[in-house]
């Protein structure tokens, strides 16, 4: 599609593709004296994105540099050596692990003479092309667009085509200024499109609530085996790739616990290290569905060298977004690469499993259920008869402990999940007013 013809606000991707093939790139990490440690992970996690974005990665750059340089991050001597590494290996772009000003994106630019992005636009780039719902579409463009706005002075050539005519400019209102104002404008209608989308997934949250089925929420770092997991526990058909945020919208699915117990089991988008700016704000909505659940199930690559790192992370996205008290069960995933060996795991520090071949699944759903039962509360209800839909409910949704039937009431002792307990109590509470009455 023509730059002429494209609609209004339509964000180019961040990784341009050369027509004779996948983009190239070359890496950039730097290490200074305050930040030493897992900079080699992160570029190789950086490398990772590359891929799932489609990006060829032809070179790996640490540049050990006594401070960040305000204008190119890691100094005009470096920039000049990588100049020549990044035209040696024919590099199409570079990437940097680190989030750049747009002042030093645009002084590499010049001085590279190649595209150049950080870890943030990279991310935001894969989500762009991953994501499927409406709601995820308009998260991705908040977040980008939130992203481009500090960094409209390089990037007006394009916004200054989206219109035209009487009226679009105001007396002595530079292009720039327009462009800022129609950004601002567009994030606006997103946020409010946003509030409706947030709205409606209350209204299913408050419809899942009514439902006597306790939720339990998938949390964890991406690629740590979530959709797999989900797929192993309920049959579900989602998408299962070796990519990182391979899944961005969140999905709901029915569980059966061995104990009877139905549960509503919920997938969400994984997490990573150094979340662009702005991601828990735009994916704000999808986060809630983890701060509405009964129970998480915090799953962690168990082969991966950095688990402990991506446990940390995940924690702190939960504690940012409030769900930080919610009871949670750690599952170590992936066991089966492991070579039966399972040095990290300690007694109670976690359910090893591997939700590809199957391997110690019983023994996670007998956790989750000793969890849920953790939370029960006895109750004694007195129902009529007549209401057999209230009596459903307590027997799917907890242990039934006495039933008897005593002049056309039947009297029940159950152990029921707290919600559910407190959702009974308040319809006999209405019901018995309204007989007094």
């Amino acid at each position: 599609m023509s730059r002429e013809h494209r609609e209004p606000f339509e964000l180019e991707p961040a990784i341009a593709w050369p027509l004779d093939g996948r983009p190239r790139a070359v890496l950039v990490g730097a290490e200074t004296d305050q930040r030493r440690e897992r900079v080699e992970e992160s570029v190789e996690e950086l490398e990772r994105l590359g891929e799932t974005a489609g990006v060829e990665v032809v070179a790996k750059v640490i540049q050990s540099v006594r401070q960040i340089s305000p204008a190119t991050y890691i100094g005009s001597g470096k920039v000049a050596e990588l100049r020549e590494l990044a035209r040696a290996r024919g590099a199409t772009m570079v990437i940097f692990d680190e989030p750049l000003s747009p002042a030093q994106q645009r002084n590499l630019e010049r001085a590279l003479g190649l595209r150049v992005i950080d870890r943030s636009q990279l991310i935001l780039d894969i989500f762009a092309a991953r994501a499927r719902s409406l709601a995820g579409k308009l998260q991705v463009e908040l977040a980008r667009l939130q992203y481009l706005l500090p960094r409209l002075p390089r990037k007006w050539q394009h916004l200054s085509r989206l219109g035209g005519g009487v009226g679009t400019r105001g007396p002595g209102e530079t292009q720039l200024e327009v462009d800022r104002r129609r950004v601002r404008e567009r994030i606006a209608v997103i946020r409010r499109r946003l509030r409706e989308v947030a709205r409606t997934r209350a209204l299913h949250r408050e419809g899942r609530a009514r439902v006597p089925f306790p939720t339990i929420a998938l949390v964890g770092y991406t690629n740590s085996g979530k959709s797999t997991l989900l797929n192993r526990l309920t049959h579900a058909q989602a998408l299962v790739e070796d990519k990182l945020f391979a899944t961005l919208d969140p999905m709901v699915r029915r569980l059966q616990l061995p104990s009877g117990t139905r549960a509503l089991l919920v997938d969400t988008v994984g997490f990573i290290h150094k979340l662009p700016h702005g991601f828990v704000d735009a994916f704000k909505s999808t986060l809630e569905e983890m701060r509405s659940a009964d129970l998480l199930l915090h799953v962690v690559d168990a082969a991966s060298p950095q688990a402990e790192a991506q446990q940390e992370v995940v924690r702190r996205v939960l504690e940012e977004i409030g769900a930080g008290g919610i009871p949670a069960l750690l599952v170590w995933n992936k066991i089966d690469l492991l070579g039966g060996e399972l040095p990290r795991f300690r007694a109670g520090d976690g359910i090893p499993i591997s939700a590809l071949t199957g391997q110690g699944v019983e023994e996670l759903l007998a956790a989750v259920d000793r969890a849920l039962a953790s939370g029960q509360e006895r109750v004694e209800l007195e129902v009529p008869a007549a209401r057999a839909e209230m009596l459903e409910r307590v027997y799917r949704a907890g242990k039934v402990l006495r039933h008897e039937v005593v002049d056309g009431m039947v009297r029940v002792t159950a152990l029921l999940p707290a919600k559910v307990a407190g959702q009974l109590r308040k319809e006999m509470r209405e019901q018995r007013q309204a007989a007094a009455e």
